[in-house]
């Protein structure tokens, strides 16, 4: 891949931690980190290079992860996401190998087709957003063998679009564990951070072996002051989901998905 010019002009700490606040809510308004609409934000607003964006996303978004796994304990106990461990470990399977991949592919593709495809998959997830987030909890869509295959196959998938990204997949996965395993939102959302948080291990591993990495330390002041915005957003975000309505909060959210899409797509 042939690397953009590195931009080292320092960004304004202030804009960076309000910044990611705002992004943290929308995506605690959700139940997620924000990534997705945090991305588009450091491309833009920030002017990182697609990889260098994406990298940085990832590194924001592994503190977000771990440090939501431990807050959602009170509701969801670490003993029943253990219960659980079969579905875990059967996205795995599936997830870090895609990680691991889909970080490949960032590092070699060249940045124009790089913008293209974050802005394509960030339609993906404005889609998702709207049809997938209330899914309802029942009886799981496939049981035994069946459950087993598809469940790897779309860990992959799932594993692949996180490390493009640099998200943690959770707009991805909760469907899939509401959908395809029967689970109820809440114990969703705790499975989704148990298999995001490796799988974004692995994604981040294989950037670290690529020269972008470089951005980690170049923009460690600026990396620590947006993820803190970005968890102080997620806990307002979490404390205002009873106030705004799902069915005006989540077309929103798309929309401002599919602007910063279409900016994606077009920037040089």
């Amino acid at each position: 891949m042939v690397h953009e010019t590195v931009i080292t002009a320092p960004r304004n700490l202030p804009v960076a931690f309000g910044g990611g606040a705002v992004i943290g809510s929308l995506g605690g308004l959700i139940g997620l980190g924000g990534a997705e609409f945090r991305l588009p934000l450091l491309i833009g607003l920030f002017r990182f290079t697609a990889l260098e964006a994406v990298i940085l996303n990832k590194a924001m978004s592994l503190v977000v992860v771990a440090s939501a796994l431990p807050l959602r304990a009170a509701t969801v106990p670490f003993a029943t996401i253990a219960a659980h461990w079969p579905i875990v470990l059967n996205l795995l399977a599936g997830s870090l190998l895609g990680a691991w991949i889909g970080a490949g592919w960032a590092t070699r593709l060249r940045s124009e087709t790089l913008y293209k495809v974050i802005a394509g998959l960030l339609v993906v997830i404005a889609v998702v957003l709207v049809f997938g987030h209330d899914a309802a909890a029942g009886q799981p869509l496939l049981t035994g063998s069946a459950q087993l295959v598809v469940g790897v196959i779309v860990g992959f998938g799932i594993g692949i679009v996180a490390s493009l990204l640099g998200v943690a997949g959770g707009e991805l996965l909760i469907p899939t564990l509401v959908l395809l395993f029967g689970a109820d939102m809440k114990l969703a959302g705790s499975l989704s951070l148990a298999v995001s948080l490796p799988t974004m291990i692995v994604g981040f591993t294989r950037y670290s072996r690529d020269q972008s990495f470089s951005v980690i330390n170049r923009n460690r002041g600026f990396l620590v002051v947006m993820a803190a915005g970005s968890f102080v957003g997620t806990f307002i975000g979490g404390q205002l989901l009873g106030i705004v309505p799902s069915w005006v909060l989540l077309p929103a959210l798309a929309i401002i998905l599919l602007v910063s899409a279409a900016k994606v797509w077009r920037h040089r």
